[in-house]
């Protein structure tokens, strides 16, 4: 339980105030509950979250990162335009995806262009990270059918790590040999198709672990001076519980997204950016530094709150421990991937996931059905989308 003053007052308030309202509204957007003992509120969290609470806070994060970064999207929305499909003309595709690595400018403007359209907020990675932009060139502008990206892996997810085996020595050894997918999904007129899952596909192929391999063959790790090239495992995750998107993706009888648990909920997602800039300020005029390194992230953003709750007495642990549970996905691309993970195996046995059959999987599977499904249903969603008129700020569509 949470502790805040009941005594405030209208008009301007101080820096310490604010960040109180701040926090106090951020919760209630969640539906903690609220009791009175005193000149005191006692702000107590929920068991779980209702799916609808988180979406409704993603919600309120996407809309700040749309409002904060609303000039650069204006004057770059034509090119996203330029790279969309029209509903009418996929439905005559015969959706030849293409991996293209983000290098160039164009490229990463259009990957965060991208980006900004999913109902989650806009994060990125440090370290290794690499962008990938899916074409469909099976029609003549080769326009976008979704993104996907990999980051270096979090550090320490004990859930990760139980299902692996790893202990913390092992770990820092091998850790590098595994990715986080922390972005990966598709852009309208595709997620009508099942798109999303069409791109889960293309993350697990021979194609995108050759280049990973490509891109980091001859970089040399800092501790054991090695390369460590070799992709064997990714790990994913779904912010609204069970992911229709990863949920039985199957191939040659393989479970390409294994579910292997969820998060303990620990983090800062569940505070909004106006709240943390607020705790910022308060902290700069209290005459309070915390450092933030290169490389530092999320870890940087948690001290901070930290920081902040011990001055207004406020129990960190509650808050910080009470965000979004996740589910937890692996991606193996070995057979052997937890042999070579724990240092039993010195070479990764990988499975054969070529690229174009793991399409025609998806649609013979997913896409011919979802096809039928919408002309059964005369959804016309797909039919009537048109590039010329999409708009990033329009309310998000479901995957």
């Amino acid at each position: 339980m949470l502790k805040a003053r009941s005594d405030i007052k209208n008009g301007p308030v101080s820096n310490e105030e604010l960040v109180k309202q701040l926090i106090t509204r951020d919760l209630f957007h969640l539906k903690w509950d609220l009791s009175q003992l005193g000149n005191n509120f006692i702000i107590k969290p929920p068991e779980n979250y209702d799916k609808n609470v988180v979406r409704a806070s993603m919600e309120l994060k996407r809309n700040e990162a749309l409002d904060k970064n609303k000039d650069w999207i204006d004057a770059n929305l034509h090119l996203l335009k330029a790279n969309l499909a029209d509903g009418r003309d996929v439905l005559e595709s015969k959706i030849i995806p293409h991996i293209e690595v983000c290098e160039n400018q164009k490229q990463h403007d259009l990957f965060r262009l991208c980006r900004y359209y999913w109902s989650s907020p806009y994060s990125d990675y440090v370290g290794r990270r690499i962008k990938l932009l899916i074409r469909d060139v099976g029609l003549p502008n080769n326009p976008i059918i979704g993104i996907a990206a990999l980051g270096s892996p979090i550090i320490h997810i004990p859930e990760r790590d139980d299902f692996i085996g790893w202990d913390t020595k092992t770990r820092t050894d091998k850790l590098i040999y595994s990715m986080d997918a922390y972005v990966l999904g598709a852009m309208p007129p595709y997620n009508y198709l099942l798109g999303g899952k069409l791109v889960s596909y293309i993350l697990a192929s021979n194609e995108v672990r050759s280049l990973y391999k490509n891109k980091y063959k001859d970089v040399i790790t800092h501790i054991n001076k090695r390369t460590a090239s070799d992709l064997v495992c990714i790990f994913t995750t779904s912010l609204y519980g069970r992911s229709s998107q990863y949920n039985r993706l199957k191939y040659n009888d393989n479970i390409l997204y294994q579910a292997i648990g969820k998060t303990k909920g620990y983090g800062s997602l569940h505070l909004s950016d106006e709240t943390f800039a607020a705790m910022q300020k308060f902290l700069s005029e209290k005459k309070f530094i915390v450092t933030n390194k290169f490389g530092d992230g999320p870890i940087w953003r948690m001290r901070v709150i930290r920081s902040v709750c011990d001055m207004l007495k406020i129990d960190a642990n509650i808050l910080l421990n009470h965000s979004f549970k996740r589910n937890i996905y692996c991606v193996p691309l070995a057979s052997n991937f937890k042999e070579f993970l724990l240092g039993q195996d010195l070479e990764p046995n990988y499975y054969d996931y070529p690229l174009n059959e793991l399409v025609d999987f998806w649609k013979t599977r997913w896409f011919k059905k979802r096809q039928e499904h919408l002309e059964k249903n005369n959804d016309t969603r797909l039919r009537l989308f048109q590039a010329s008129k999409f708009m990033i700020n329009r309310e998000f569509d479901s995957i």
